[in-house]
């Protein structure tokens, strides 16, 4: 989808108050936790913690919301996923390490993230992990993969159709936006489950109605994508 002209709307990044859990409750509820309050002396549970799941179950939604919360905190964070080719040496300063789609880490990567969680823990740092699979399933090397499943485990499930209906709606409601019965119906059975590509497919539907000034509808969906 070529990149829109406008990019009006307003909407926040990942929160945990934004997450909707539905059968990840356990999760949501042990992050917010394990966050804690700005306020509050108590320091972040060293005890590792790890999610997985498929794609669209929210790993990384959780894992930016958590650096989000830690930063508002005034904590810095170190943050490592598959994308990051050329990771840094770990830095004492952080307070939590993140580590994203680890199941797709290189050697590099691998040898960065095993260099991370050892320095988080001995200096009694959190570390939050996500991958698609559980720990014992990782191709990662050994002393990392038993690393990241000796603490907490969460298996996070895809949310059904009514939950990511909900899910949708609220989004198009905190940008102001009105979805129709019908058009919701359509974007859940045309395009992928994914609440991340739907997540997406909103944020464009926004831009594009407002630069044509129309209301989102079945055509003006078919009319971006013929724009593509």
């Amino acid at each position: 989808m070529k990149q829109l002209a406008l990019d009006i709307g307003l909407a926040s990044g990942p929160t945990l108050a934004g997450f909707f859990a539905g059968p990840n409750e356990p999760a949501l509820r042990h992050l917010r936790l394990w966050v804690g309050d700005a306020r509050s002396s108590t320091l972040h549970s060293p005890v590792p913690t790890y999610l997985w799941g498929e794609s669209g179950s929210g790993k990384t939604h959780l894992l930016q919301a958590v650096r989000s919360a830690l930063r508002e905190q005034g904590a810095s964070v170190g943050w490592l996923h598959a994308g990051v080719s050329d990771p840094p040496e770990f830095d004492e300063r952080w307070g939590a390490v993140l580590l994203d789609d680890v199941h797709l880490y290189t050697a590099v990567q691998q040898h960065a993230a095993f260099n991370w969680f050892v320095n988080a823990q001995s200096l009694q740092r959190g570390v939050v992990a996500a991958g698609a699979v559980p720990p014992a399933d990782l191709p990662l090397r050994e002393d990392l993969r038993t690393r990241l499943g000796w603490g907490h485990v969460f298996h996070l499930q895809v949310l059904n159709e009514p939950e990511r209906r909900a899910v949708l709606r609220q989004a198009a409601d905190s940008r102001g936006v009105m979805l129709t019965d019908e058009v919701l119906d359509y974007m859940l059975h045309r395009f992928s489950r994914d609440l991340g590509s739907l997540m997406e497919l909103l944020v464009q539907l926004d831009g594009y109605a407002l630069q044509t000034q129309r209301a989102i509808t079945i055509p003006l969906i078919r009319s971006m994508l013929e724009n593509e």
